[in-house]
């Protein structure tokens, strides 16, 4: 039992001492940034039971409702870290968390699944038509984002300006699209994101067979729980760490906020790259940022009308920008249905290059 636990695709596992150890801290007051960064680690195998959960549910639950669940919660822990620090007031941490899981996700988790794959296998081969479909998804939420900025700067100045009325708009627009999406992806068009890849090698390839729903249940319900009180130690401490680290909060939302929340994400699609499976990985890396851009970002803003202050959907012009070159590197690899890790390499290096530009900016 303990060998199968800590096998190499559990090492995660091994921070779940993380979690009684930030409960500790946080109930003896201890060091803010100990308890930012305690929180935070014990969030990333919580995550990865959250996720893998859900899996099984949706193994047990069958192909349209199982799709559904998973499309629903695949982006669950970033979304409740996001709830905690919009409850406090936190809009630019939100806002930046949500522009570090979309760049995270096509930048990061994609950019080391295809190197790490592109490693093993000289050219792998994916779907490019799905592929090209999620750019296209990502495309439209770069233009979401980038038009409340335009407006913002435009009106600047003048009164009775209805800002907050058309980040509201903008939200519904794309939780539109997200539900049409998904009638997309799990009923008229399904062939094309199952890579010639049938129900029990997926099952296989992200290691999801043999839970009980009873058992899928239960450890959903608590890890949810645990990333609930994880993510409020966290947020409780984010200000006063980032101060004493001397880190702008935006930079925390990026980069930190982001990885904690996709980091069992990140184990996924590495190991189905390394199994050849470029459409599952293309599929967790893509899909996962649409999820957030079309989905989270919507219904934090519709949220933030029943926590008293409203969010909207104005981010700064380095986040628009850093979306907007990371949907159009992701575009020119999906183009021709093929990567090699050469390509990973590019991804990798421009979230280096947005995460230096992040990190440089004056707190």
């Amino acid at each position: 039992m303990l060998k199968k636990l800590f096998a190499p695709e559990n090492l995660l596992n091994l921070f779940l001492v993380f979690v009684p150890i930030a409960v500790v801290l946080e109930f003896t007051h201890a060091n803010p940034i100990a308890i930012f960064a305690i929180s935070a680690l014990s969030i990333i195998p919580l995550a990865g039971w959250m996720g893998r959960a859900t899996e099984h549910l949706a193994e047990k639950l069958g192909q349209g409702i199982g799709g559904l669940l998973n499309a629903t919660f695949g982006n669950a822990a970033e979304l409740i870290i996001a709830l905690m620090a919009l409850r406090k007031g936190l809009f630019e941490v939100v806002k930046a968390s949500i522009t570090g899981s979309i760049i995270g996700n096509v930048l990061l988790v994609l950019g080391l699944s295809v190197l790490v794959g592109g490693l093993k296998y000289p050219k792998q081969v994916f779907n490019k038509t799905a592929a090209m479909l999620g750019s296209t998804m990502l495309a439209l939420s770069a233009v979401a984002l980038l038009m409340p900025a335009v407006f913002h700067l435009l009106v600047a100045n003048k009164p009775n300006v209805r800002e907050q009325d058309l980040s509201l708009e903008i939200a519904i627009v794309l939780i539109i699209t997200y539900v049409l999406s998904l009638i997309f992806t799990l009923k008229t068009h399904s062939h094309l994101y199952t890579g010639g890849v049938d129900e029990k090698e997926e099952q296989e390839a992200i290691g999801t067979h043999g839970w009980s729903m009873g058992r899928s249940i239960a450890t959903l319900l608590v890890a949810t729980l645990l990333v609930a009180v994880m993510s409020e130690f966290l947020v409780g401490a984010v200000e006063e760490a980032s101060k004493k680290l001397g880190l702008t909060e935006v930079f925390v939302g990026v980069i930190l906020v982001a990885i904690i929340g996709n980091a069992a994400e990140h184990s996924t699609a590495v190991l189905v790259a390394m199994k050849n499976k470029m459409d599952l990985a293309l599929n967790i890396a893509i899909g996962s940022s649409m999820q957030v851009a079309l989905f989270v970002a919507p219904v934090l803003v519709f949220a933030s009308y029943a926590f008293g202050p409203r969010m909207n959907l104005i981010f700064t012009p380095l986040e628009v920008v850093a979306i907007a070159v990371s949907v159009l590197i992701v575009a020119l690899i999906a183009q021709d249905g093929e990567s090699n890790w050469m390509e990973g390499v590019l991804l990798l290096a421009l979230y280096t290059i947005l995460g230096l530009t992040f990190y440089f900016l004056p707190a």
